[in-house]
């Protein structure tokens, strides 16, 4: 099967009170609107309250690594945004990128060494720093991020 033909989400079906499903065109320009509309969606979640911050940083920086790194800014290239909210389990964010992917065990940590000069590198860190549950799959074209 392939990654074109993989459901966008796996969500448990009537167990949601909201879903999104965004795609966008791989641009910078894209990611604001895409974080506003999620975010005011969002908003409607009470259990969120409180950590909107946390929520929009981390989907900034997964959106700004599918267009920077997934499809390297070319406009041509779709990434896909999938947004599952309850009160229950609070915010569920998967974006998925049609890139090569990368092995996020050799991703240098940010904060050691000389790394901490460095003026990139920090968007998976600051990632799983946010959110409470953080998974790469797809060969690292795919990220899986959950606050409750």
């Amino acid at each position: 099967m392939s990654p074109e033909s993989l459901p966008l989400c796996e969500f448990i079906p009537g167990k949601i009170k909201l879903r999104i499903d965004v795609s966008m065109t791989a641009e910078v320009e894209s990611i604001s609107p895409v974080v506003h509309g999620i975010m005011a969606m969002a908003g409607q979640i009470q259990t969120l309250s409180g950590k909107e911050m946390e929520i929009e940083t981390a989907l900034r920086e997964a959106l700004a690594n599918a267009v920077t790194h997934g499809c390297a800014c070319d406009p041509g290239k779709v990434i896909h945004c999938c947004v599952a909210l309850d009160e229950k389990h609070g915010i569920l964010i998967i974006v998925r990128d049609p890139g090569t992917g990368y092995d996020p065990l050799v991703v240098p940590n940010p904060v050691v060494g000389e790394n901490i000069f460095s003026n990139h590198g920090r968007g998976i860190f600051l990632i799983n720093q946010l959110m409470d549950e953080v998974q790469i799959r797809r060969n690292g074209t795919e990220i899986v991020m959950r606050k409750r």
